[in-house]
């Protein structure tokens, strides 16, 4: 045999005894369990990765606050999906969702401010009574970020501007009450509150085709009967927890850094058509997934799952 005969099979050797090794090695890493010892498993480290629900409840400050679903590991399809691994991996357990006892919908007439604090979703709730020159944009702007917002329209904005709302609508937004006209809800009786809501709601559904479950009031005075009132034709009155003040015109960085400075667990993020709006919605939205927050539309908030 020649020397370079000799030192191709020399080479050959190592590589495949290198490559045996490395196997050994990776086996070594993630022991390889019988059945029933991988179920066992499965069962001593499910509490690890279980959650108690969370009822829904009325919050002395923060009023009507949504729960959250529980979950519990579901043994048998965990150790189905682990099997074939033959070693415990947290990363294939599968849950069962557990609802809690009291939903939204259980408790009486209250203000909504915010999700529940243990969600790490936000949300973005936009007044509309004015500034449709920057609608299209901002359009523009959620749907290239793939965000889904609440736009809560005035009735009479609605009468006047029909193709925004039904932009708005056509995009998947959630499509919400400002009233008729932007007037003081907080300085009427019940049964004006309910009116000026039906008149809003006249021109909303006959644009969109769906009732319309949720109220915000202009400029957010309100009282116990304008709550009641929104109950009465079954919307939820919903309020916020952070302000972009964008009404005041302030520049892109200062109205990002408000944002981010407040934002939290649930937090409903007030805005409106405005040009600094406008302009500062693709890098808000980048600023707040780089706080690892997702944003979600007002139903996904305020809805149990997780």
């Amino acid at each position: 045999m020649t020397h370079l005969k000799m030192t191709g099979w020399i080479i050959v050797f190592f590589f495949f005894f290198g490559m045996g090794l490395a196997v050994l090695e990776s086996t070594a890493d993630a022991p390889v369990y019988k059945a029933d010892d991988l179920k066992r498993m499965i069962e001593e480290k499910k509490q690890e990765f279980e959650k108690e629900p969370t009822d829904a409840t009325i919050d002395s400050v923060w009023k009507k606050t949504p729960g959250l679903n529980g979950r519990k590991v579901d043994v048998e399809a965990s150790f189905n999906k682990m099997k074939k691994k033959g070693s415990f991996d947290s990363d294939l357990l599968v849950f069962k969702s557990v609802p809690p006892k009291v939903r939204m919908e259980d408790l009486p007439a209250s203000p909504i401010y915010r999700g529940n604090p243990d969600k790490e979703m936000v949300s973005f709730l936009i007044n509309v009574s004015w500034g449709e020159e920057y609608l299209p944009d901002m359009i523009q702007a959620l749907s290239e970020k793939n965000v889904k917002a609440t736009f809560f329209i005035d009735g009479a904005f609605a009468r006047d501007f029909t193709n925004l709302v039904q932009m708005i609508d056509e995009e998947g937004h959630t499509i919400g009450s400002h009233g008729f006209g932007h007037k003081d809800m907080g300085s009427m009786s019940e049964q004006q509150a309910i009116n000026n809501l039906e008149q809003a709601d006249e021109f909303l559904f006959a644009l969109t085709k769906s009732k319309v479950k949720y109220f915000a009031p202009p400029s957010g005075s309100f009282n116990q009967n304008t709550v009641s009132a929104a109950d009465e034709l079954g919307m939820e009155t919903i309020l916020w927890t952070v302000d972009t003040i964008d009404w005041r015109k302030p520049t892109k960085q200062v109205l990002i850094d408000r944002v981010i400075g407040k934002i939290h667990n649930g937090a409903t993020i007030l805005m409106h058509p405005t040009a600094v709006t406008a302009e500062s919605l693709p890098e808000l939205i980048d600023a707040i997934r780089a706080d690892d927050y997702r944003i979600g539309s007002l139903p996904q908030l305020l809805s149990p799952e997780r």
